[in-house]
């Protein structure tokens, strides 16, 4: 594979939106061993919370797996057609991660209060910030 080829690849797989449209994939091989992924992923996202300490190792399991995959990319002797094939599948992990780590979420609303109080209190650092204030010694000069 080409310098610029590899480049271009590892931009895709890390670009921001990458796993927008994508599916997860159906099987992977980790480990060397076959992994149902897509059946897993439906499976625990239908499952009760107690399913979390199987949900926690196999997100442990996927993250290695798209390291080890993501390096081979980075630093691998292989063809481009290789490196296209580690590419769709490292996009794929990262959207069953993705689906993986929205399981259990807070709700909407939930969600939106934290939101709130993280803003207000960025706004106040900020504010304190330009301002000058101080909590502990009043106005700093």
């Amino acid at each position: 594979m080409k310098p610029y080829e590899r480049k271009q690849l590892l931009e895709r797989v890390e670009r921001e939106g990458a796993t927008v449209g994508a599916s997860i994939p159906d099987a992977i091989e980790v480990q060397g061993e076959p992994f149902e992924l897509r059946s897993f992923v439906f499976e625990v996202k239908d499952a009760e919370a107690g399913e979390r300490e199987r949900v926690q190792e196999a997100k442990k399991l996927l993250r290695r797996e798209r390291l080890e995959r993501l390096e081979r990319l980075e630093e691998g002797d292989i063809s481009f057609a290789e490196g296209e094939e580690l590419a769709n599948a490292i996009v794929g992990l990262d959207r069953a991660l993705n689906a993986l780590e929205s399981l259990g979420s807070r709700s909407v609303e939930q969600e939106m209060e934290v939101q709130e109080r993280m803003d207000t209190k960025r706004w106040y650092s900020f504010l304190s910030e330009a301002l000058g204030w101080d909590d502990d010694r009043g106005i700093r000069r």
